[in-house]
């Protein structure tokens, strides 16, 4: 049986954190998340005894509006509802934060994630630098 620990804003090292995104993500390279995580509004962790296995972040503009961003679990433990209690708790920080809308782009096979998040689907733009040259 997961015991699985949810944590706000704990203190997390970029070295915890890249591990955690190479073991969720095939194309992560490794990057400093200091400056992130100090424009954010709050994040959320999981972690199993002392491993971190869990991440997402609740970035912020500074009115009323924030961003769902870094939804990552790691592949040991996908698919447990982890991920979907981390963006509930996130939810829960912007409500608490007094945060109106809290918008999230994802990759068209997490629609359904998103949406038994509670998230609706809405008509939004995109640009690109990498593709807009």
């Amino acid at each position: 049986m997961l015991h699985i620990r949810y944590e706000k804003s704990p203190d997390v090292s970029n070295e915890a954190l890249n591990d955690l995104f190479r073991h969720a993500w095939d194309t992560h390279t490794d990057r400093d998340f200091v400056p992130v995580l100090q424009h954010s509004l709050g994040w959320i962790c999981a972690f199993d005894s002392t491993s971190i296995i869990g991440f997402v972040n609740l970035a912020w503009d500074g009115g009323v509006h924030a961003f769902l961003l870094d939804t990552t679990v790691h592949i040991d433990y996908q698919r447990l509802g982890i991920g979907a209690q981390m963006v509930r708790y996130a939810l829960d920080l912007a409500r608490r934060k007094s945060i109106e809308w809290v918008h999230v782009d994802y990759e068209p096979h997490l629609h359904d994630f998103y949406l038994q998040c509670g998230f609706q689907p809405t008509l939004a733009g995109l640009w690109n630098a990498k593709i807009n040259l």
